[in-house]
């Protein structure tokens, strides 16, 4: 039995993770459910575990007394006596109980205990090791489909991606090989989950971290990634070397790095004529990040030329994009797609009028302000001369008196 279940501890511990200590406690506690269960209690039993042997002996421990009360617990002096002359009062005597007797239901109880310690150790395993890629890259195989996710064989788990977290037009087989982003790992009572995502900003990050040399190193940073998956992505770099062009170390020599990015991801867009899905690229953007929010807003709104950015003096947060006539469209993006990502990008909220808009908004709060003004200035310059009018009024008075008295 020794050789097996040292065997079995070593499977246990190299293979589950799980340390022999634990394992001998659990079939320590299973023998002693055991024991109490055939003999109502277990205040007498001795479990020992013998290390060399790697066995496990049980005893019931029975005191020597002059009158037994309990044979469970006690044994008389003169049957003790019988067993070994040496013994008095109040010595403790181990008797070995058969295995046989109980060992079925003892070991039945400590598979038990040994499957769920497996379990929680397994299951603990398994959610740090993942934990550890929560907001890294994974490559995994598309196992299976159903209305909610595509779940995806990470190794030891099976990972979910949902419908929001997948590209639009992208399409899978089972058994195909996909990179995906490790979003978050949960730990419940029913298992670890682990949720992955293809349309994450992130996602972008992590690609030119892997791709891209100088972004690994630190070279140069991505400061922000504001992104509509399948779409179109807005990054924000800047160089910390300034002999480093960010800009052209992400976008790479005619486009090569961002052509290994976007190579990534499969996209397709339905045409309702031609009833069916159309391939498309996901497009780049690369702009430069400031510290100047302004500056930085300037940026964000490209390809469109600026004429002004001002800040909202009661919302810190909100900023008004001023762009030439021909430029409206182009700042606003097609249904408000890049103004939207500019914002997401910048950390503001983005208001864009053409210049001859904001022309007449300033006519108009101009006149405004005139027209307060004076609601302001007529009232207080009767309070003025009120005072004046009443005192003439007063001196008039007399006078009337007067002229009345002489007819």
């Amino acid at each position: 039995m020794s050789k097996e279940m040292a065997e079995a501890f070593r499977i246990l511990e190299e293979d589950k993770g799980i340390k022999k200590d634990d394992i001998v406690d659990a079939v320590i506690e299973s023998l002693r459910a055991a024991y109490r269960r055939r003999y109502g209690q277990a205040d007498s039993a001795l479990i020992e575990f013998n290390e060399k042997k790697a066995d496990f002996h049980v005893y019931t421990v029975r005191e020597v007394v002059d009158e037994v009360f309990d044979s469970r617990l006690e044994i008389s002096l003169k049957d003790a006596l019988a067993i070994n002359a040496a013994y008095e009062l109040g010595d403790k005597i181990k008797f070995e109980e058969s295995p046989t007797e109980f060992g079925r239901v003892a070991a039945q109880s400590a598979k038990q205990t040994i499957m769920e310690k497996m379990r929680k150790q397994t299951r603990l395993i398994t959610y740090n090791t993942y934990k550890e890629h929560e907001n890294e890259l994974m490559s995994g195989t598309v196992e299976r489909f159903d209305a909610r996710f595509i779940y995806i064989n990470l190794g030891s788990i099976e990972a979910q991606m949902s419908r929001k977290d997948q590209i639009p037009g992208e399409v899978f087989a089972s058994h195909d090989r996909i990179e995906v982003y490790v979003e978050k790992v949960e730990d419940d009572p029913r298992g670890v989950n682990v949720f992955v995502s293809r349309s994450h900003p992130q996602m972008i990050k992590r690609l030119m971290e892997q791709e891209i040399p100088e972004v690994y190193d630190g070279t140069v940073e991505i400061m922000a990634v504001s992104r509509e998956a399948g779409d179109r992505t807005k990054v924000a770099v800047r160089s910390h070397n300034p002999d480093v062009d960010a800009i052209g170390t992400i976008v790479g020599r005619g486009g090569s790095n961002i052509k290994k990015i976007t190579s990534k991801f499969h996209p397709a867009r339905y045409d309702a004529k031609l009833e069916k899905w159309i391939p498309t690229e996901e497009n780049i953007d690369v702009i430069e990040w400031v510290s100047d929010p302004a500056e930085f807003i300037y940026n964000a709104i490209a390809p469109a030329e600026v004429d002004q950015v001002i800040f909202d003096e009661k919302d810190s947060k909100r900023a008004l994009v001023v762009v030439p006539d021909d430029k409206l469209s182009l700042a606003i993006g097609r249904r408000g797609q890049n103004v939207r990502l500019a914002a997401h990008l910048t950390g503001f909220r983005i208001d864009i009028k053409s210049a001859s808009e904001f022309e007449v908004m300033e006519a108009a709060q101009a006149l405004a302000a005139e027209v307060a003004l004076e609601e302001e200035v007529v009232p207080s310059a009767v309070e003025e001369v009120l005072p004046e009018v009443e005192e003439l009024l007063d001196e008039a008075a007399p006078v009337e008196n007067l002229e009345e008295e002489q007819e």
